[in-house]
């Protein structure tokens, strides 16, 4: 399909990522195309975040309203997620980078739809959970996954809250504790993702819902608001109690040490050997 470039946005390089851009383009009217591009798996990192947020705005305020649809450049993965050491060594991450990007997708006041061309794992599928609507672009391109538990991370109540609020507590919970990976066809039946195939059916579904009407009359986005309000609330909260996955694992930490603790001495009242 034709498609006309509007804009484009770039990604600044840092020492552990090369850079990239996210570009704008119209492959139909009123139907605002963001493809990011950030090797080597579109990872959220502040400089990718604010690349979108940029790009978000310049629609927003310089553009008629329609959709948003974000896509990704690299054929194998829409978002693989979170750099978890950058996160953690990163002042303000969690609220002023991830959590900002969350919320703007939540109240943004325009329909938005996540094409899903490959991998969406951890913060990747929250991201696009985010978004209005989702259509995964077809069998054998990757896999819709919260998976960390495979790498022994928490989920705060600001990411697992959009899990809660849109899927049911059996698809909750294959999600979260048993980390499934959803291909296209299962996170349909999951009713995770709104359809399946590539742009063609993202610009069908637009069509049949009429969603570039929707964001004219200035309400769209308040609405959003009210319908997600236990989410946004959960995303507004900044500072010590969040709390924030760097928190949740001190706390773990601190509660294991308290265990073990607690044991041995356990175990030395019922006179047996205190082995750990």
């Amino acid at each position: 399909m034709a498609s006309t470039e509007l804009f484009s946005v770039p990604i600044p390089a840092r020492p552990s990522y090369p850079g990239g851009r996210v570009v704008c383009t119209t492959p139909a009217s009123k139907v605002y195309l963001l493809t990011f591009t950030s090797p080597s798996d579109n990872r959220l990192t502040p400089e990718f975040i604010r690349a979108v947020l940029t790009a978000l705005d310049i629609i927003e305020f310089g553009y008629e309203p329609g959709v948003v649809v974000t896509t990704s450049g690299i054929q194998k993965f829409y978002s693989n997620g979170l750099d978890l050491g950058l996160a953690q060594a990163t002042p303000g991450f969690w609220e002023d980078s991830l959590y900002s990007l969350l919320r703007r997708f939540l109240t943004y006041p325009m329909p938005t739809v996540a094409m899903i061309n490959g991998h969406a794992f951890a913060g990747g599928i929250f991201w696009a959970m985010h978004h209005d609507y989702r259509v995964f672009t077809g069998r054998g391109k990757g896999f819709a996954c919260v998976n960390e538990l495979e790498f022994g991370a928490s989920l705060p109540p600001a990411l697992s809250a959009i899990f809660r609020i849109k899927t049911t507590p059996l698809v909750y919970r294959s999600a979260v504790l048993e980390a499934k990976r959803f291909d296209a066809e299962a996170a349909l039946e999951a009713g995770i993702v709104d359809a399946v195939g590539e742009l063609d059916a993202v610009l069908k579904l637009i069509d049949d819902r009429n969603l570039v009407a929707k964001g004219s009359k200035g309400s769209y986005g308040q609405l959003k608001a009210e319908m997600y309000k236990e989410s946004i609330a959960a995303l507004a909260i900044v500072g010590p109690g969040g709390p924030y996955p760097d928190e949740l694992r001190k706390i773990a930490k601190k509660k294991k040490a308290e265990g073990q603790k607690w044991l041995k001495e356990w175990r030395e009242s019922q006179g047996q050997k205190a082995k750990l």
